[in-house]
Order: structure tokens, then C-alpha cells, then sequence
């Protein structure tokens, strides 16, 4: 039985520089069989000089092997010569070099505590040009996504005598290289929508181009039941994981009666389909008038406040649509040849489906300027849901329980920024500057030199040393950054943000804020508060796409 990797132990063996032990250990490799790896010269570029700055010699990369798996070796590449990960072009540099000594190879490019790691793979494709997939490891971020990775290239000893290279490379790939799986979705996805657009019948008297609008219902279409597909596997339709397939099959069997006109039983589309959509997840649960037939087809299903699922402008317009029962088959068998995750686990099977991949769709598929229409990607859409919908919350919760949030309080929810600080800066926002223990970290002595006086500000220009700056980060950044860090620090400790506007105008972890404040309430007033404001919570998506904005809501 192979162990599972969690983030925990990530940080134990990766952040502590046992990668032997993890690939060996735990993930089932080898140890390697390559011997001894030439150390490579890297010269730096004339892009990381400074114009009168002599350049610095050629630097020298030891690469140590650390374990192998069917030809497949792991590297671990030391730091640079400032006890760095190496830049970009360096890498790159190294990775072409390395592979005359090994082919395929996964290099871990590491700094000299082993804090700031860049795992890169590469991939080789007959015809295509090179390119490498890099996974980043920085103090403060969650080990998680390189757990999951990892585990995704895990060995049991079950598997150890049909394992073969190819088998390895495969998982390999699928862990690191999450391209491969979302073309390939996204290949048989244009296939399969042109093909379910050519069932679609009611726009042949459509004014203008029938043929566009028939596009769009299809797009509109798949985009209805993709979202669908990904929350009936959590189970939210009515329980039941293959809630489209099974309602299909139930209306085809004259669940819903037969067609009024004799041809047979009602078709999925016109009696069930819209139907869930526009009165079903469009319509609260006391509003909804199904006879009872409908109303036990449907069964538990949740009201989706977003106007996703209203009725269309085309749907308006166009009453005859029609899709054929047959055009489900095809679409569901190919849905079906999937795993839907609501979450970012990586693509370990090479047939699972994420809203990372359908990300890739719609970028591909649905940004297209002459319509002003775009797929906005989740660190966006985290970062505006997050700074939107919790300082609501905490405002309806001050609402609710003013004491709570009344500074002039001693138990005020504020105080947990005067205690602790640190705990609400970001860790970009602190690397370089305060340290673990919440320790100031000095600047070396020749920047400090110049904080105060400008002419005596040599080399701001280069990139800031270990440990204190960010990738790419110059001194002359890295000193402004530091100057922010150190500000908002004391404003915090003098009690000076009492708002949740000020945790989103300066940038603060306005969730941890708000966890804090639920885990540390004193009272059940303010706990009360807390849940009837998330209880009462309504999201309005305006972009009414992919339901990106949802998902990160």
C-alpha cells in the first residue's frame, strides 16, 4: 500500500530538503541509477547587468540526483550563487543541458533553505517546440497542490512489475503537465458541440442568420449542462450523481405521459429539460406550480439565484425549439467518459474534468473581442468575490451586533489585528521582512546605507539577495515593499482599521479576519450574527458566462 502525501507531510520532507526520503520512502521510486550528474556552467545573460557593473563570472549548478523511476530521474538543481532559485533563463539554460545526461527528468530547482522551490517538468513532443511546466513552492503557501500532485505519481508495490516508462511519463505528465488533458477534453468538446448543434431544430425562420443563433443556443446549451453536470456530482440534484442521465432515461420510458400529438412519449428537451431549468433551478421551491408528475420527476433540487437558468432571449423568441432525445445520448456518453470535481485536485487519470479545464474552454472557445465576451480566471474571480462578499458580511454582522464591532470595546472584533498583526498580511507581503518569530529581518548594510540617503544608493538596481527578495524583485522594490509592510504593521498595532473597507482598501486577509472572528466570538450575539449574515447572503453574477464568478463564490 503506497503512503498518501498531505501538505503536512510535504513540509516535513520537501521544505526540509529530504526529497530522497519522500520519492523513496513514500512515493515508491527508485534510487537512481545515473550516476553522478556534471555540474553545468551557466554565463549570465547581458540583460542581468547593470549598465558599469562588471559582469559576474559564469555560475555553477550541481545537479544531485535524487531518485529514478523507469528512466525517469528526479533532480534536484542548488541554488544560485546568492543562495537563489534560478532565474527563468538560467533554468532553462540547465534543463537543456541536463539532458544529454538524463532525457526525461523532473528537475527541482530549490533556494539554500529550501523555502522557494520551482519543480519543473518539460515536455518533449515529436514537432512541437519544448515546453516546460513549473509548479511553485513559496513560504507562506500551502503545500497542497504539490501534495495532490504527488500523489499522482505515487508507486505502489502492487504495480511494481507492470509499471513501464511509458506508464511513468504518462503520470508524470498528468500531474505536472495539465495542458495535455484539458486539449484533449477540449478537442472532443468542439467535436461533440458541433455535433449536438446539428440536432438543435426552431431557428429556420429566425431573422438574419439562423445559423448563428442556433450556435449560440448550442453553446448556451452545454454551458446550462456542464454547470449541471458538476453539481449533481456533489450530489445537490436530488442526490442522485446521475441525475440527467437516469431523468432521460424515466421520460423516455412515459414518466411525463405521452406527446400530445400522438408520436410517441414527451421529448426530454421540451418536458423535462427546460422545465428543470427555468422552473426548477430559476424559481424558489414555494413558487415552483408543477403538476405533480413533473414535481416527483424533478425532485430535490436547489434554487440557483443567478439568472443563469431564466429563459433565454432565443428560448423567448423562438418557441419551437427542439433536441431530440438522441442528441442527449451522444452528449451524456461523452460527459460520462469523465470525473467532474468541484475542487483543484491535478488531473491524475487523464479523464478528469475541473473548472480549471473548463477554463481553457472558454478561454479558447468563448473570448472573442467582436463580442465582447471572456473567460475571467479564478485567481481574478477569488480575489473580487472574496473582497466582496465577506466585508458584506462582516458589515451585516456589525449590524446585528454593533458591540462587537464598536472599537471603543475592549472585546471588539478589531482587536485581533492590534494583537497579532502579522497574521493578516499577506505572505508576499512579509517575505524579506518580518521573519517566522516576527522578527524585523535587516537590510544588508550598503542598501540600508542608501534608505536615507540617495546618494548612496548602489546597486538598488539588481536583484534584491536572499532571503529577503521576491522572484524578480529589485532592492529598489523590495525596499518599497518593505517600507508598506512595516507601515501597515504599526497602523494595525495602533488600532488604526476598524473597517472592513480598510481591510479591503490595504489589502489585508479579510478571510482569515473572518474566520478568526467566528472561531474567537465570546457570545453566542456575535456567532448569531456571523451565521444569519452568511445565511442571508445573495450573489448577483453579472458576467452571466461560464459561472466562473459562481464557482468562486
Amino acid at each position: 500500500m503506497s503512503t498518501t502525501i498531505t501538505a503536512r507531510l510535504v513540509d516535513e520532507s520537501v521544505r526540509a530538503g529530504r526529497l530522497a526520503d519522500l520519492f523513496i520512502e513514500s512515493l515508491g521510486w527508485d534510487h537512481p541509477t545515473v550516476g553522478a550528474v556534471p555540474p553545468i556552467e551557466v554565463v549570465p545573460t547581458a540583460a542581468s547587468v547593470e549598465p558599469g557593473e562588471t559582469p559576474p563570472p559564469p555560475a555553477t549548478y550541481r545537479l544531485d540526483p535524487v531518485a529514478e523511476k523507469r528512466g525517469v530521474v528526479v533532480v534536484a538543481c542548488a541554488p544560485d550563487p546568492d543562495g537563489r532559485v534560478p532565474d527563468s533563463r538560467t533554468r532553462a539554460a540547465i534543463e537543456s543541458r541536463l539532458v544529454a545526461t538524463a532525457h526525461l527528468h523532473l528537475i527541482v530547482f530549490h533556494d539554500l533553505p529550501w523555502q522557494n522551490q520551482v519543480w519543473q517538468w518539460t515536455v518533449r513532443e515529436r514537432g512541437q517546440p519544448v515546453r516546460t511546466r513549473d509548479v511553485t513552492l513559496a513560504p507562506g503557501r500551502s503545500a497542497e497542490d504539490l501534495a495532490q500532485r504527488l500523489n499522482a505519481i505515487t508507486f505502489s508495490l502492487d504495480e511494481e512489475e507492470s509499471v513501464t516508462l511509458t506508464e511513468v511519463v504518462a503520470r508524470v505528465g498528468g500531474a505536472f503537465d495539465k495542458d495535455r488533458v484539458t486539449k484533449k477534453f477540449y478537442e472532443r468538446f468542439s467535436k461533440e458541440r458541433s455535433a449536438f448543434e446539428e440536432f438543435i431544430t426552431g431557428f429556420e425562420d429566425a431573422a438574419g442568420d439562423g445559423q448563428t443563433a442556433r450556435s449560440w443556443y448550442a453553446s448556451l446549451m452545454l454551458n446550462r449542462l456542464m454547470f449541471v453536470y458538476f453539481i449533481q456530482q456533489k450530489g445537490f440534484l436530488a442526490g442522485d450523481q446521475r441525475y440527467l442521465q437516469n431523468r432521460l432515461d424515466k421520460v423516455r420510458d412515459g414518466a411525463l405521459g405521452p406527446d400530445p400529438d400522438g408520436t410517441g412519449f414527451l421529448t426530454f428537451y421540451r418536458a423535462f429539460l427546460r422545465r428543470l431549468f427555468h422552473d426548477g433551478l430559476n424559481t424558489p421551491e414555494r413558487d415552483r406550480d408543477l403538476d405533480p408528475a413533473l414535481a416527483a420527476l424533478l425532485g430535490d433540487v436547489p434554487y440557483l439565484n443567478g439568472g443563469f437558468f431564466d429563459v433565454h432571449d432565443l428560448e423567448r423568441d423562438h418557441a419551437g425549439i427542439d433536441i431530440p432525445d438522441r442528441a442527449f445520448d451522444r452528449l451524456f456518453a461523452f460527459f460520462a467518459e469523465y470525473q467532474w470535481h468541484l475542487d483543484d485536485r491535478p488531473l491524475k487519470a487523464g479523464n478528469e474534468i475541473n473548472p480549471d479545464v473548463l477554463g481553457y474552454i472558454f478561454e479558447k472557445f468563448i473570448n472573442q473581442k467582436e463580442t465582447g465576451a471572456y473567460y475571467t480566471k479564478e485567481d481574478i474571480t477569488g480575489y473580487i468575490c472574496q473582497n466582496t462578499i465577506l466585508p458584506w458580511v462582516l458589515d451585516e454582522a456589525r449590524r446585528r451586533c454593533a458591540v462587537a464591532f464598536d472599537p471603543a470595546e475592549d472585546g471588539n472584533v478589531w482587536r485581533h489585528l492590534r494583537d497579532d498583526p502579522d497574521r493578516y498580511l499577506y505572505p508576499a507581503v512579509k517575505h524579506g521582512v518580518i521573519d517566522a518569530a516576527g522578527e524585523v529581518i535587516p537590510l544588508p548594510d550598503e542598501i540600508a546605507a542608501g534608505v536615507d540617503d540617495v546618494s548612496r544608493r548602489v546597486g538598488w538596481n539588481r536583484r534584491a539577495d536572499a532571503p529577503h527578495g521576491l522572484p524578480t524583485e529589485t532592492w529598489r522594490e523590495h525596499v518599497h515593499r518593505r517600507q508598506r509592510c512595516l507601515d501597515l504593521r504599526q497602523k494595525l498595532r495602533g488600532g488604526g482599521v476598524t473597517t472592513a473597507d480598510d481591510l479591503v482598501t490595504l489589502n489585508l486577509d479579510i478571510r482569515q479576519f473572518a474566520q478568526d472572528v467566528v472561531q474567537s466570538g465570546e457570545g453566542p450575539e456575535l456567532l448569531r450574527a456571523m451565521y444569519r449574515a452568511v445565511k442571508d447572503v445573495t450573489v448577483l453574477d453579472p458576467t452571466c458566462g461560464s459561472g466562473a464568478f459562481l464557482f468562486a463564490a
